[in-house]
């Protein structure tokens, strides 16, 4: 019987298959061996898609006259960095004592497109390959993932759809870059006096630069309006809270023209006159119109997938995106958390059937320590498969990020940040098996001179599952608030809760002063590093059109696997800039400039609706819903023909009166 190989991702991801295995390996150059088995591993990717020098030698040469470029056979070629590794990993997939090779590249359509890269180069024929497809490394999973691997046939729509979307970046780059370089190029250099400019462009990050330049110009455009508010001071028993004025059909400002809102005036002078004609006398009388007293709970949060993650630490640690998922790669790594790029935020059924195996290793970790034995003894976990947190039809590749339970033993070699990062991620997972919090609201309505004055209250009657959420290393004032709801509630404290207990309809109350209170509009907020991600995964949400918004639900700008690279290439090439301690993003010049020509001659570029429907046929692709020919067709067109107008394109000067406009801004 001849020997499986297990070829992984990378070196810790193989040594960890080896451990799994529980073989006596003997350690040789880039593998291991054992009497059974083989295991060698990839350093990411091996293979790489050729130049188109490497087509013709002419087309290094950058012209309109090898343009639109459109291979009719791609051409691959071994990275030559990591050529040492490639054949060694090509002898040993090739060797004539090996029947069956296990791929246990990442679990993704990136770690499809590197092993078949590598079995295509390696030109391996006559082996068994099998796929090894895992959510975590512990060494149960791995044997699990063995156990139960598939034939790699049942992955082609994954590989076609990983191919093409490699094809699509490489088409797109190469052409859209070239011709809008050769367009308008030493224009740009002209205008900014530098020695050259290549227009880099590609189909997620050109759109991304458009969702933060168009965000910078809408800031630029807003014009802050003030606006006045009438404060009342109300007093009740021994207690006082505030109330403030909104028009109704009785008010005497009602449908006039000085409101802003139905809370306040756009002028001074009509809110001080209504204060007057309210003060006179003081203390004034309010009659309670309408108190409603009502619960309200708020559920526990979905859990965490790769984009949330990166949102929330870049809140709560002001790092970039880049940063979180090497942090969640490491802990994948450890064995300490489930496998990081995931879009979903739930859980599979299979997985629920054993999550009592997770929360139990918990209960070795101090922080939570308390909870997961009282989830464990209490059984908690039972039914969680009913709940909003499980669902089969909203996992593609992977379910949410939860921790293992395992690895505990890694933790005292992690950074601060990421022991951080573990625990926040733990803390959401064990909040699902607790109750929501529910909270008491309190609303009243009081009515002096035909005018309504509102105030509502909300108080925290049940933890549920706060007590669980809050972070260790939180502040005391965000703790105070750890739902964060940033309403308009006003704070009560016990007297003034007793005393709104008692208060009942038509009761009068003393108003004993009116305020003017000044505020202005605020303008839309910069993206930072975290939202940008959120707004890239939720992309849809930005498309007007509502049956093409309909059409691309559920797919995004990128994927959580490659958007925190796109970010990172935005700022590399000096088209976005991110500040280090805010991770607020803005467009440099060069960026606002490269957008403007980008609009001026492949505006699809820019727009959501474009990148989201290419992301979307990819999907259908990897379903098997079209073919990977149609989709190329399609994609061969659409370069085609945009390349082809640019070239016919005569408007560089007329840009330069658009560069001049945009040069204000940054001096």
């Amino acid at each position: 019987m001849g020997k499986s190989v297990f070829i992984a991702e990378k070196p810790s991801v193989a040594q960890e298959f080896g451990k799994a295995l529980h073989e006596n390996f003997t350690r040789r150059d880039g593998f291991l061996e054992s009497d059974h088995y083989i295991v060698t591993w990839c350093v990411g990717h091996l293979v790489t898609m050729s130049y188109p020098e490497k087509y013709d030698e002419k087309l290094k040469r950058w012209s309109f006259d090898t343009l639109p470029f459109l291979p009719e056979k791609f051409l691959y070629e071994v990275i030559p960095s990591v050529e040492k590794q490639f054949n060694i990993v090509k002898g040993v997939l090739n060797r004539e004592d090996v029947e069956t090779i296990y791929v246990c590249t990442d679990s993704g359509r990136e770690g499809e497109y590197i092993y078949r890269l590598v079995e295509q180069m390696a030109g391996v024929h006559d082996k068994k390959e099998k796929r090894v497809w895992i959510d975590s490394q512990t060494e149960e999973e791995i044997l699990k993932g063995i156990r139960t691997a598939k034939d790699l046939s049942e992955y082609n729509n994954l590989s076609d759809a990983a191919y093409l979307r490699a094809k699509e970046d490489y088409l797109m780059g190469i052409n859209f870059s070239r011709v809008l370089t050769l367009k308008y190029g030493r224009n740009i250099s002209n205008y900014l006096k530098t020695d050259r400019t290549v227009v880099s462009v590609g189909r997620v990050m050109t759109c991304v630069l458009g969702m933060i330049v168009r965000r910078e110009r809408e800031i630029r455009a807003f014009v802050k309006t003030p606006f006045f508010r009438v404060i009342t001071k109300a007093q009740i028993a021994e207690s006082s809270f505030e109330a403030e004025w909104r028009v109704t059909e009785k008010s005497r400002y009602y449908q006039t023209p000085y409101l802003y809102k139905e809370n306040g005036f756009k002028e001074r002078k009509y809110a001080e006159e209504l204060a007057a004609f309210l003060s006179e006398p003081l203390p004034a009388e309010g009659t309670v119109e309408s108190i409603e007293r009502k619960k309200e709970t708020k559920n526990p949060p979905l859990l965490y997938n790769l984009a949330e993650i990166q949102n929330e630490c870049s809140k709560l640690f002001k790092i970039s995106p880049d940063q979180t998922l090497n942090i969640i790669q490491e802990l994948y790594e450890k064995k300490l958390v489930t496998y990081p790029r995931t879009d979903a935020r739930v859980l599979s059924s299979a997985v629920c059937k054993e999550i009592s195996k997770n929360i139990s290793g918990l209960i070795n970790y101090e922080p939570v320590k308390a909870f997961a034995q009282d989830i464990i003894s209490g059984e908690k976990f039972k039914g969680i498969e009913k709940t909003r947190y499980c669902d089969d039809k909203k996992i593609t590749d992977h379910y949410a990020i939860i921790p293992t339970g395992q690895g505990l033993g890694a933790l005292k070699s992690l950074s601060q940040t990421a022991a951080r990062t573990y625990e926040i991620i733990v803390r959401r997972f064990l909040s699902i098996f607790y109750p929501a919090a529910v909270y008491s609201r309190v609303s009243l309505a009081l009515e002096c001179k035909n005018e309504r004055f509102n105030a509502s209250f909300k108080v925290l009657v049940d933890e549920g599952y706060l007590k669980v959420a809050k972070n260790s290393f939180a502040k005391a004032s965000k703790q105070d608030d750890p739902d964060g709801n940033g309403t308009d509630d006003g704070k009560a404290d016990a007297a003034l809760l007793e005393a709104l207990k008692k208060c009942r309809k038509n009761d009068k109350l003393s108003l004993v002063g009116f305020d003017i209170k000044e505020g202005e509009t605020s303008p839309p907020k910069r993206y930072n590093s975290g939202s940008i991600i959120l707004a890239m995964e939720n992309a849809g949400q930005l498309i007007e059109d509502e049956e093409l918004r309909a059409q691309i639900k559920g797919s995004g700008i990128g994927t959580s696997a490659t958007r925190a690279e796109i970010l990172k290439k935005l700022n590399n090439i000096g088209y976005i800039s991110t500040n280090k301690k805010t991770q607020i993003i803005t467009p440099t010049q060069l960026g606002e400039i490269i957008y403007e020509v980008v609009e001026k001659s492949i505006v699809h570029l820019l727009n959501p609706e474009l990148t989201a429907s290419w992301e979307k046929g990819l999907n259908y692709v990897a379903e098997g819903s079209i073919t990977s020919d149609e989709y190329l067709q399609k994609l061969e067109g659409f370069v085609r023909r945009r390349t082809v107008a640019v070239m016919r394109l005569n408007n560089q000067s007329q840009l330069v009166g658009r560069f001049n406009e945009i040069s204000k801004n940054y001096k």
